[in-house]
């Protein structure tokens, strides 16, 4: 069996043009809000437990990572400030995305695939159903939605960690670590935060729900495509998370620069 070289920059293809159909079919009527709704359920309730059994711990790690080197530089003050920017801006969003193309990803995968393999797909063309407006764009949507909260969960309780950990095992002190929330850190950074979130989410649906639309081959094809999804989603997540950082700086610069 020969492989074409061109077959990835095809399969990137598809990709971009499956997500440029899925933004149009958004703006489409009727909206199937019930679906939506449905979705959005499904998706936190599949994420919500690891979230909440990670979040604890990589804000404490980050916290201690962080205090640690502050430490050194003897700027003990700016604990707090620079464990709220590396949580908020950076760990809370990938973290969330993560957990969210490995659980709610991979379940939209293989819920689209096994409809790809029973011929349900086919069934609504032929009765004039536009698969993508009717399945895609509710689970895109309710995706997006879930990963925003979600973000501001991990952000809340990552920096919650961080405070208990710096002033538990490395001595902090409650006050200082409060007052310099402030110090480096300002509100652009949590919404910066919170677009990452939605861009992961709309990254992690839509690359699920192509690859678990254009499955085959039976079972195990099913379960290829849901393997190829989480894999294809990390790569794009981090590139579009340093795409994100660096149009961020250029457009809002670090306080105090």
């Amino acid at each position: 069996m020969t492989v074409s070289a061109t077959a990835p920059l095809k399969h990137a293809g598809s990709l971009f043009s499956f997500a440029l159909d899925t933004a149009r079919a958004s703006v489409r009527r009727p909206f199937q809000l019930r679906e939506f709704l449905q979705q959005a359920w499904f998706v936190a309730s599949v994420t919500i437990i690891p979230t909440a059994l990670v979040a604890i711990p990589f804000g404490a790690v980050i916290a201690l990572q962080v205090g640690g080197l502050i430490k050194q530089f003897g700027a003990q003050a700016f604990t707090g400030s620079a464990a709220v920017l590396a949580v908020v801006r950076e760990a809370s969003p990938i973290a969330t995305a993560l957990l969210i193309a490995g659980a709610g990803g991979s379940a939209i995968c293989a819920d689209l695939g096994a409809r790809k393999i029973r011929e349900e797909l086919d069934a609504m063309m032929v009765l004039g159903i536009d698969p993508i407006q009717r399945l895609v764009v509710p689970r895109v949507l309710a995706t997006m939605l879930v990963a925003f909260f979600l973000n501001g969960f991990v952000s809340v309780v990552g920096v919650m960690g961080g405070y208990v950990f710096n002033v538990v095992l490395q001595d902090g002190t409650p006050g200082s670590y409060i007052a310099s929330f402030t110090a480096l850190a300002h509100l652009p950074d949590l919404w910066q935060g919170q677009a990452k979130a939605l861009v992961f989410g709309f990254i992690a649906a839509v690359v699920a729900s192509y690859k678990g639309m254009n499955a085959g081959g039976g079972p195990k094809g099913v379960g290829d495509a849901v393997n190829q999804s989480v894999v294809i989603t990390f790569m794009l997540l981090f590139v579009a998370n340093f795409s994100m950082t660096a149009i961020y700086f250029q457009l809002v610069p670090p306080k105090g620069a």
